[in-house]
């Protein structure tokens, strides 16, 4: 079935009413219409440094556990609730807020969640105990909350589907990124300023990035940029039945809900690893918390440069099948199982480190081609929404569930212990990629969308 429409696949930064309206207009205009080369790139730029900021102040925590734990006697549960509330409170109230976006425009909503989480991180250096900690960690979780989505949902508007996987792996790999930064930053901060210091370094940041923004990023500018998407004829005709249809294909097929499964599984361990890795290498390697904090950004640093590989490797392979995008994916969660496994069997060395870093490398691999997926059995006016369904998953499966659980085993039988033991979760996500690789191109024939890599599908 031809994709080729000629309705406008906006799927955001306008305002509700006056979506159809702007979307025809986009869509009336040819699609040789003038185009600034530089604004896209712009975009990415600025919407990947929030990011950044994103995660640098949600992972700053994670390089000053051994301050906390040593100031206020806190146990390891208590430290990775502390962490994951962040993930938790995102995963709860992503897709509400990314509604509230793709209703009242995705560029404004993106500086009100930066300062908000900006604020809050702030508010974190002044907490005087655990309570006061948690709750400003939530509000940062709160200011979080549909930014991944969003974010990524601009992104996307003024890109070409066909570098979908490519740009998912590159702002997933921003999170990574972003925790190397705050862990590397924030243990520096911490040794010679006190941890408290750190957190007012990571809020200032975010504060003049969100003013950036909102002066350079707008909905006028984002809508004069959008890119026709081939999944438009998805859309209803008739505003009235507009919500119903778009938010039916949010778990319409098996494909799209595997995809969320298995995304939000193999994140496990990336959790797992953005929140104990500083620790670990603390408490099992001896090493101080600058050098272990030091030590774990490399290997944070090496989990968002594969987020990037895999996501190309998987562009690359899936051009003319995009089924292939579940096959890279499962390829990847295999190894990072074998790795994972295969390095907290040895004992602290040069061998484990080595293990280390291909597990790490490979782990969220499939993180990427899942946002392409979703993506292509959506609708794209609730793409927002989609990824943040998407990010729901990601979150609550894996961000969050990964802290807790490692925190909890190992207060039975010590960390060296859980890392052993927590890996083995990723059997559930390679299953769940598995079922989205079988029903993959069913899926797809109950939308009436033809495979979106191949060359005669609109672009």
């Amino acid at each position: 079935m031809s994709t080729t429409t000629d309705r406008n696949p906006l799927p955001g930064g306008h305002d509700g009413a006056a979506s159809d309206a702007l979307g025809d207009a986009t869509a009336a205009a040819p699609d040789s219409a003038p185009r600034s080369r530089f604004f896209p790139g712009l975009v990415f730029g600025l919407t990947f440094a929030l990011l950044l900021s994103d995660y640098m102040s949600r992972q700053v925590l994670a390089a000053v556990f051994p301050f906390l734990k040593a100031e206020w006697g806190l146990t390891d549960v208590q430290l990775g609730t502390l962490n994951s509330a962040v993930a938790i409170a995102v995963g709860l109230l992503a897709v509400p807020l990314s509604i509230l976006g793709d209703r009242f425009g995705r560029a404004r909503a993106i500086v009100v969640m930066a300062t908000l989480w900006s604020l809050a991180t702030l508010a974190s250096a002044w907490a005087n105990n655990y309570g006061e900690l948690l709750t400003a960690r939530i509000l940062v979780g709160v200011g979080e909350a549909a930014y991944g989505s969003i974010g990524l949902a601009v992104v996307y508007l003024v890109f070409k589907p066909h570098l979908r996987s490519t740009l998912s792996g590159a702002f997933l790999g921003g999170g990574a990124f972003g925790s190397v930064l705050g862990v590397a930053i924030g243990g520096v901060v911490a040794m010679l300023h006190g941890w408290r210091m750190a957190f007012i370094v990571m809020g200032i940041l975010g504060l003049i990035l969100a003013l950036v923004y909102a002066f350079t990023v707008t909905e006028k500018r984002l809508s004069a940029h959008a890119i026709p998407d081939a999944a438009a004829h998805l859309e209803p005709e008739e505003q009235r039945l507009m919500t119903r249809a778009r938010f039916r294909t949010l778990f319409s097929t098996p494909a799209v809900v595997m995809a969320y499964l298995g995304s939000g599984l193999q994140l496990f361990m990336t959790g797992t690893l953005l929140a104990w890795l500083p620790s670990y290498f603390n408490r099992a390697y001896g090493m101080p918390v600058d050098k272990a904090g030091k030590m774990a950004a490399i290997f944070l640093l090496l989990l968002g440069v594969g987020m990037i590989v895999t996501g190309v490797i998987s562009d690359r392979l899936s051009k003319y099948n995009s089924q292939r995008k579940w096959t890279t994916s499962i390829v990847y969660a295999v190894i990072a199982l074998v790795f994972f496994v295969a390095a907290f069997s040895l004992p602290p060395g040069p061998a484990q480190l080595g293990l280390l870093a291909v597990a790490a490398f490979v782990c969220s691999g499939p993180a990427g081609p899942a946002g392409a997926m979703v993506a292509a059995l959506t609708t794209p006016s609730i793409r927002a929404t989609a990824f943040a369904t998407l990010a729901l998953a990601n979150n609550i499966l894996g961000l969050a569930l990964g802290p807790i659980v490692t925190g909890k085993i190992a207060d039975a039988i010590g960390l060296a212990g859980a890392m052993r033991v927590v890996p083995w979760v990723g059997l559930l996500a390679i299953a769940a990629l598995i079922v989205g690789y079988r029903t993959h191109h069913a899926s797809l024939a109950k939308l009436g969308v033809s495979d979106p890599a191949r060359p005669s599908v609109a672009s």
